[in-house]
């Protein structure tokens, strides 16, 4: 609820007279200019203008590309990823917004090469070699400001090192379950990576975390999809995304772990996953109309779909319950 309706409605309840409701809201300091405001203000600022200047750049070379030889190009943004590595090593306050441009220029210069030099290589190549090599600039800044577009990075070499090793094309034979495997490994190890275990090497990394949480939902909920409707007989992916999707979901439900995002995505997979499955069951079978069976299905997933809610909801409220201090009131 928002603060300054609830301080209304508190003093509606108690019959408040004029100075004291305007006491109350003194007190809940409505009016007050927020903490540290010029300092995160100051910060946005920042950051907006490393992406605004970051896509000037790109403008300005895309507009000059033609004039500039092989050698100037080359130079041009092999100087754009040393100045900014070398402004984020030497000024603290710019070191966030000069991080993020030294990592899109690790990219445009990877991709760069790639494209003069047509080396041959996969595509996952460039995006692992991409993360691999701007780790250790994440590790030096220790913001979620890269971590997030690092993450981004990371995820998307997974995503094609399984398409590059399952024929180039998305496939969801038994022979591939390995593939598919190692690639969810390489999620959760993301995941891992990016958790509060790892704060103290790599810093506050809350988006990029539920970012890698949100792809590997994704990604593991469409495969086993796939597994569960690509072929007359049920692939092992389905039991298997399943039976992950379930224990990611026990597991964000402790308190030492839980986190409202990934707990929702899990809980969601876990209900697509079983409303696919009984829609298989159903439409494999006979006895009922296709109309009967449609509306079963949808009684089913409103149902699903509610307690899923009335759970998390639930479980986030004893969470913060157990995590306000002693003698504090809701």
């Amino acid at each position: 609820m928002n603060i300054r309706l609830a301080l209304y409605e508190l003093a509606r309840i108690h019959r408040l007279p004029s100075a004291r409701m305007h006491a109350l809201f003194a007190l809940a300091e409505l009016d007050a200019q927020p903490t540290q405001l010029q300092q995160r203000f100051w910060r946005v600022v920042a950051l907006l203008a490393a992406g605004l200047g970051g896509f000037g750049i790109v403008m300005w070379v895309a507009a000059n590309w033609g004039s500039l030889g092989r050698a100037g190009q080359f130079a041009l943004l092999q100087g754009w990823v040393l100045l900014t590595a070398l402004a984020a090593w030497r000024s603290a306050t710019l070191r966030t917004p000069m991080g993020l441009l030294c990592l899109l220029g690790t990219g445009a210069l990877f991709a760069y090469y790639g494209q003069t030099y047509q080396t041959g290589a996969d595509a996952w190549q460039l995006f692992a070699l991409w993360a691999v090599l701007s780790l250790p600039l994440c590790l030096g800044v220790r913001s979620d400001v890269l971590w997030f577009p690092w993450a981004m990075v990371a995820c998307s070499a997974i995503g094609l090192w399984t398409y590059a090793h399952t024929g180039h094309r998305w496939r969801f034979d038994d022979s591939d379950l390995p593939i598919h495997l190692v690639g969810w490994g390489m999620g959760v190890l993301l995941i891992t990576v990016l958790s509060p275990w790892a704060r103290h090497w790599v810093g506050e990394t809350h988006w990029s975390q539920r970012l890698a949480m949100l792809a590997l939902a994704v990604n593991v909920t469409l495969t086993s999809l796939a597994g569960l409707l690509w072929r007359s007989e049920v692939s092992p992916h389905y039991f298997l995304g399943l039976a992950l999707m379930c224990g990611a979901g026990g597991m964000l439900m402790q308190r030492q772990w839980f986190d409202i995002v990934g707990l929702s995505a899990a809980v969601l997979c876990v209900d697509t996953l079983l409303v696919a499955g009984l829609a298989r069951i159903l439409f494999d079978g006979g006895g009922i109309d296709t109309m009967g069976r449609l509306l079963l299905i949808g009684l089913v997933a409103a149902g699903l779909l509610a307690v899923s809610v009335a759970v998390v909801m639930r479980r986030q409220s004893t969470v913060l319950a157990a995590s306000r201090p002693q003698g504090a009131t809701a």
